[in-house]
């Protein structure tokens, strides 16, 4: 057994939280993996992790390990990477995380789309609306709904990105179109608590600057396809992302108010560290969602 097996071993179980679930993710038995690590640690001479019967831990040197053994890994598999790319042979796994928002969202439908066109590629998607650590959480890139700032990430824009502001014919027959922004502190609200700004939502003045209003009202939920349901019901104003409304403003559904005092330069972007050889799956993806977007996103956001 070659000491690059078991070190692959160590990382799937520290990465995994454990021996289960890295046996499970990866194929091998629980037994073998802990066969594997402790050989490790017998040929180092180190104790790498921590056991009890309930969880473990990583150790100082396992710490240590895990970094530079990660970053070893790393290198070897770009080196596989840059043959199989010379050789036209594009597989393996890409680890990849997204917000659920996108992965709900019609546009979701470009990770799915990929999937069936590489199926050597293992698409592995992690879906979770904070911003991960690249580098430190393992991920071969991100999908990011933003307005980019400065990072040491490479970018690729994807799409422009807006929110909007809608309600249903019903509720703006009864309460009117809000004529500024201030209007909604003594309107029916729906907060969508996974949103940056939570029940203070933000404007921008003509001049730039950025100002919020306290709103509130019957309905607080973590999703925006929760948020546009409601707001479809006339529960109230909503604040949603523009390909979750679109297609609803777009056949009258929803009416969209107040754009004019709405922040803009947003965008949907591809975000990978920086890398001496981008691996040629990780560029296989990026080049493909550039592609997808540029001539799906539109008739996705309406349709």
């Amino acid at each position: 057994m070659d000491t690059l097996t078991r070190m692959r071993a160590f990382i799937d179980v520290v990465e995994a939280e454990g021996f289960s679930a890295a046996g499970r993710k990866i194929g091998r038995s629980k037994a073998l993996l802990s066969k594997y690590v402790r050989e490790l640690e017998d040929e180092l001479g180190v104790l790498l992790l921590n056991r009890t019967t309930r969880q473990f831990s990583l150790t100082e040197a396992g710490h240590t390990y895990y970094k530079r053994a990660s970053e070893l890994v790393a290198e070897i598999d770009g080196l596989q990477e840059i043959i199989r790319d010379r050789s036209g042979d594009v597989r393996g796994r890409v680890k990849l995380s997204a917000a659920r928002t996108f992965a709900d969202a019609p546009i979701g439908q470009s990770l799915i789309d990929f999937a069936k066109q590489h199926p050597d590629i293992v698409l592995e998607i992690h879906l979770d609306d904070r911003f991960v650590d690249l580098i430190e959480e393992g991920f071969d890139l991100a999908i990011r709904i933003t307005r980019l700032e400065n990072s040491s990430l490479i970018a690729r824009k994807l799409s422009p990105f807006s929110i909007r502001i809608v309600a249903s014919p019903e509720v703006i027959e009864k309460y009117g179109i809000p004529s500024k922004p201030q209007d909604l502190a003594s309107l029916p609200c729906v907060i969508d608590t996974n949103g940056r700004w939570l029940s203070n939502w933000q404007f921008q003045r003509d001049n730039g600057d950025i100002f919020s209003v306290a709103v509130s009202g019957p309905l607080e939920v973590n999703s925006p396809l929760a948020a546009r349901a409601a707001a479809l019901s006339g529960l109230g104003f909503s604040i949603l992302p523009d390909f979750i409304a679109e297609a609803d403003i777009q056949s009258g559904r929803l009416i969209n108010v107040l754009d004019e005092f709405l922040p803009a330069n947003g965008g949907i972007f591809v975000v990978y560290p920086h890398r001496r050889y981008l691996p040629a799956k990780v560029r296989v993806l990026v080049d493909f969602l550039v592609q997808w977007f540029k001539y799906n996103k539109r008739e996705t956001f309406t349709s």
